[in-house]
């Protein structure tokens, strides 16, 4: 065995190995990536200095923006008044809340551009609304779960800065955001289509709406907070800020929007508003730190190309290679978290999609990417998403992941949707020249 073959053994292989060992995914792939560097004769400066350039990025500001403005809406609850919106516009049918659950994970999972954030905020409201309704507990977490992938494809989305970044440059965010916008309301309107089909089958309850005296109030309510989702894609599309400057205008935004306008959170707590939101980007600055060196170790021992050779060699039909490379993002997306699975996969499958097998623009290929990772959020045995939501709804994950089963089935037509039919992403930036 040569030095080359051991070395993406010690990276691949012990990366895991120490999952399974349950180490944490940050200190896995760090110690693969030290481990194999040291086979490699790779100094160890260069790992040090990959993990510096990884997070040393203009692009990557965006991120605690977005989250420290998912944090203002939340000490806000600005997810109260998303849900009596869209009580307002559907709850009144039969199976009345089960739509209202796809509609406010549409409106939030564009204000918050986050699945988990989505999960705790809305399903803390409407988990208990579908329970005391009548709908099996269950349904209600599953349905909470699965609707809130919508945030990650619907902007503002900090996963598509990291693809971004992973992407080396040659994808911008703007364009990314755009791409993500028509499949993220495609999905919420295929579950709440699935929803429709089914409501005799299962005897969904006929819902109240909203009071008379209530509607214009719960109207002005909602839009103040969706206005965020204007300045940020407007205001790109316009050529008016980067993706950058959007957050920092949309954070200020939902700053002023609840301690000034809302009056919803006490300024005097606001030092937990920012405690928390350190502490999710530190989590992610970490994993896109290490994530980085690893993928500078996979580049470096030519594991892109032989994933290539390897998947060129299977089949040169176009069809068949998506379908390979779907289901090895699904898999993976079973058993790790997103951030670093586009760190990693994406040096390595980029070259693949976006060479003359396939042909796919990096843009496409990135919501394809973010799709098939966000259904791993709702999956066991590691999906974030899913274990907020049952923690909320009180329900065990095995028992509510096996009624998500149809949930899973539509998400998943969804995907093959948005991956053989590229003009479903590419059309509005396209339109928008921003590809």
């Amino acid at each position: 065995m040569d030095v080359s073959t051991l070395a993406i053994i010690i990276l691949i292989g012990g990366f895991f190995l120490l999952m399974l060992l349950k180490v944490p995914v940050s200190f896995a792939m760090l110690l693969a990536t030290l481990g194999s560097a040291l086979v490699a004769g790779t100094a160890l400066s260069d790992i040090v200095n990959q993990m510096i350039s990884g997070v040393k990025s203009f692009s990557l500001l965006a991120i605690p923006f977005f989250i420290l403005m998912g944090e203002f809406m939340s000490a806000g609850g600005i997810s109260d008044k998303i849900v009596a919106f869209a009580n307002l516009m559907v709850g009144r049918f039969q199976g009345g809340l089960a739509y209202v659950n796809c509609l406010d994970s549409m409106f939030f999972g564009g204000v918050s551009g986050s699945a988990v954030a989505d999960v705790s905020s809305l399903g803390s409201v409407v988990i208990p609304m579908m329970k005391e309704a009548g709908y099996d507990e269950d349904f209600a977490v599953g349905l909470t779960v699965t609707t809130a992938c919508q945030g990650l494809l619907i902007p503002p989305s900090h996963n598509m800065v990291i693809y971004a970044l992973a992407a080396g440059g040659g994808v911008t965010v703007g364009s990314l955001f755009m791409a993500g916008a028509v499949p993220g309301v495609l999905l919420g309107l295929s579950i709440l289509l699935y929803c429709f089909a089914v409501r005799k089958k299962y005897n969904f309850p006929v819902g109240r709406g909203a009071p008379k005296g209530q509607r214009l109030k719960t109207v002005i309510d909602a839009i103040l907070p969706m206005m965020t989702l204007v300045i940020i894609l407007g205001g790109m599309a316009l050529g008016i800020f980067t993706a950058t400057e959007a957050a920092a205008v949309s954070c200020i935004y939902t700053f002023i929007l609840t301690y000034f306008v809302f009056r919803s959170a006490k300024l005097r707590d606001i030092g937990t508003v920012f405690k928390n939101a350190l502490k999710t980007l530190a989590i992610v600055l970490t994993l896109i730190s290490v994530a980085k060196a690893f993928a500078f170790m996979m580049v470096t021992l030519r594991v892109p190309d032989m994933l290539t050779t390897f998947l060129v060699g299977v089949t040169s039909n176009k069809i068949v290679l998506l379908l390979i490379i779907n289901v090895l993002l699904l898999v993976l997306g079973c058993f790790m978290d997103m951030a670093p699975l586009i760190m990693i996969m994406t040096p390595i499958l980029l070259p693949v999609v976006t060479g003359p097998a396939i042909g796919l623009s990096p843009v496409h290929f990135g919501i394809i990417m973010i799709f098939n990772l966000a259904i791993g959020l709702c999956t066991p045995p590691v999906g974030s998403a899913l274990f907020v939501g049952c923690a909320v709804g009180k329900t065990p994950i095995e028992r509510t992941s096996k009624k998500m089963l149809p949930l899973y089935g539509v998400m998943v037509v969804g995907l093959f949707v948005i991956t053989f039919l590229p003009i479903v992403s590419m059309w509005l930036p396209t339109a928008l020249g921003m590809v």
